[in-house]
């Protein structure tokens, strides 16, 4: 049940305290965490980048809209991006992954073309998003996922190679004026008899 807490704390963060920065041991536990994030067949179609430099995360927060703020304050920005070169994928798997694997991905995934298969990959980062957001909540790290970004802006900026940026997140530790977290503004979500049925 400890985790149901954490749930219930747990928010998307709109103001960050830009003097508290997470310690480096915590930055060094949440990215052996994201790199143990579940994915189908173990495919891992993903890079992380990690920001934690002023200058870079300027940068972005210029391609980020109305996110910029957040973004400047933050501790630290990850940028998820998902693999777009299918044969670079395939080569990956092929070295990494048991025969019944690949035999999946060939017979179920790539049978169905390429645009199924960069679908597919993409799918897998969002995966490794619940996780990580997850452990961000469980060691007391606020955190705001992002899809409001220019996307192929931070794939310059980044110098993205056979990768795609797909949204990004902020971390760090909430301003104590945050207007958004619970304990101002009570948390909104659909009852469970809106959203659970059971057979």
């Amino acid at each position: 049940m400890a985790f149901l807490e954490t749930a219930k704390q747990r928010y998307t963060t709109k103001k960050y305290n830009s003097e508290a920065l997470i310690p480096e041991e915590k930055i060094a536990e949440l990215k052996e965490i994201i790199r143990l994030s579940p994915s189908s067949i173990n495919s891992q179609p993903w890079k992380f980048f990690f920001v934690s430099s002023g200058e870079m995360k300027q940068k972005l927060a210029a391609a980020s809209y109305w996110n910029a703020q957040k973004i400047n304050e933050a501790s630290h920005l990850v940028v998820f991006s998902a693999l777009t070169d299918v044969d670079r994928f395939e080569e990956q798997i092929a070295n990494t992954l048991p025969e019944g694997s690949i035999n999946y991905y060939k017979q179920f995934l790539q049978s169905k073309g390429e645009f199924h298969v960069q679908s597919w990959m993409k799918q897998q980062v969002y995966l490794s998003l619940g996780f990580f957001l997850a452990a961000c909540a469980a060691n007391h790290i606020d955190a705001t996922p992002m899809e409001g970004i220019e996307n192929s802006v931070y794939d310059e900026i980044l110098e993205l190679d056979g990768y795609q940026t797909l949204f990004a997140v902020a971390i760090g530790y909430r301003h104590v004026e945050d207007a958004n977290q619970p304990a101002i503004t009570a948390k909104s979500r659909l009852t469970i008899a809106d959203i659970i049925e059971e057979f």
